[in-house]
């Protein structure tokens, strides 16, 4: 069974501009990714979509697998469905382990521990997928929809909800396209924690991201 990492990384983001391969670091987060994803010892490859020719010469120079995205598949108006089956079709694997660049406190352990998670209740389960979970009040509709107004518990008491990250998701490449999404009917949610789970949005995240990863390097030297 092949098992290869994607990497989709398309230039046009909209609030973090060029946010890929801008300075992080002193290094980018796209090589980050790569670097990261390249010392997984379960992982037989790893592939770099994109429609942008710097970000694929930089793949091509770190000796990742690369596919020219068609323009339309990296337009702001196309829908992710379209997106995932498009990149999945362009792929030779059985397994696609779809990680993002912006996800850069993700850890090596992590990434290992979900892939073998995942070959060990594949009959079980047909995608994992990183998650964290939110202890927050939250209401919909101007009403509370995980606490009780008359009854508010403390914040570490409130139910387990989790949010999806994306910062890893894995399953098999004819799943991918048969849904046209990294999320599969019977999912297994990877519980992850909130430091790991940062992803990169806005330029406060990136600031606070790039923060936090110097800290780390700096602890391990």
């Amino acid at each position: 069974m092949k098992i290869k990492a994607l990497i989709a990384a398309r230039s046009g983001s909209m609030r973090v501009k060029n946010k890929n391969i801008r300075p992080f670091a002193g290094s980018t987060l796209l090589e980050v990714k790569i670097h990261q994803l390249q010392r997984i010892q379960n992982l037989d490859g790893v592939v770099v979509n994109s429609n942008d020719d710097e970000i694929l010469d930089i793949a091509r120079r770190l000796h990742c697998e690369v596919v020219k995205r068609d323009p339309y598949f990296a337009s702001n108006s196309v829908s992710m469905n379209e997106v995932y089956e498009n990149m999945a079709l362009n792929m030779d694997t059985d397994i696609i382990v779809y990680a993002n660049c912006t996800n850069p406190l993700l850890k090596d352990q992590t990434i290992f521990e979900a892939i073998n998670l995942y070959q060990r209740q594949i009959d079980k389960y047909d995608s994992l997928n990183t998650a964290h979970l939110v202890k927050e009040f939250m209401f919909k509709d101007n009403k509370p929809i995980n606490f009780e107004l008359s009854n508010q518990p403390r914040s570490q008491d409130l139910p387990d909800i989790s949010a999806l990250n994306f910062a890893v998701n894995i399953l098999s490449r004819e799943l991918m396209i048969q849904r046209k999404s990294v999320i599969g009917s019977t999912p297994f949610i990877f519980n992850i924690d909130e430091v790991e789970a940062t992803d990169i949005d806005n330029e406060i995240d990136f600031t606070f991201a790039e923060y936090l990863f110097n800290q780390h390097k700096q602890q391990t030297l």
